[in-house]
């Protein structure tokens, strides 16, 4: 009589891992249940329930990990001991590099993971668009504190500079998943700080 092998253990960080590429591969409405239990394993719907709850919870669960991981390119932006021209140039390079780097999917999750979806799923499209909200905050806190410290000057034309950096940045994701690499996105980073430049006080 053959032997029954022993079960394989679940490996619960394996499995978010692999949900996260799913996800940030596909997006949230076309990665379908069936397609997250195969990435795991092959794993029974009643081990995929007991594990994450549903769907929808995996996936905060898993936009969590990517903020906690590939999201940390953000960090500059809330960082105060860099000047504001630098945490944005730095968010900006550093994005680019993650977004463009072949060993995981190119592109951005907060920008392309759910960015239209049914009704039914507002609330998965709400989150994503929080996030990309709070980059937009955190870019209009560094313009805020150049004008503050005199780095800019306050003119109509510096109020729509946030609106252009976060553009920028959110728009990275599109070119990045078309095929844009690196060197090509850092080269459109310089000119657009020169933007920022233009809008400096002579020291």
């Amino acid at each position: 009589m053959a032997r029954t092998g022993r079960p394989r253990e679940f490996d619960r960080d394996k499995a978010l891992d692999a949900a996260l590429t799913l996800f940030w591969t596909q997006g949230y409405e076309p990665t379908s249940l069936n397609q997250l239990k195969a990435s795991m394993g092959n794993i029974s719907p009643a081990s995929f329930y007991a594990a994450f709850g549903s769907k929808e919870t995996l996936f905060r669960e898993v936009v969590q990990r990517y903020l906690e991981t590939y999201g940390q390119v953000m960090t500059p932006l809330w960082d105060e001991t860099l000047a504001p021209r630098d945490a944005i140039e730095q968010t900006l390079r550093r994005s680019a590099r993650m977004q463009t780097t072949r060993s995981h999917p190119t592109g951005c999750l907060i920008v392309l993971g759910a960015c239209n979806c049914s009704p039914e799923n507002q609330s998965v499209q709400d989150l994503l668009a929080a996030e990309r909200e709070r980059s937009r905050q955190g870019i209009k806190a560094c313009v805020d504190r150049a004008i503050a410290n005199g780095e800019l000057t306050a003119s109509p034309t510096t109020e729509t500079l946030p609106v252009l950096l976060a553009t920028f940045l959110h728009g990275m994701a599109c070119e990045a998943r078309d095929g844009d690499r690196a060197r090509k996105l850092d080269a459109a980073i310089t000119t657009l700080m020169q933007v920022w430049d233009s809008l400096a006080v002579a020291r």
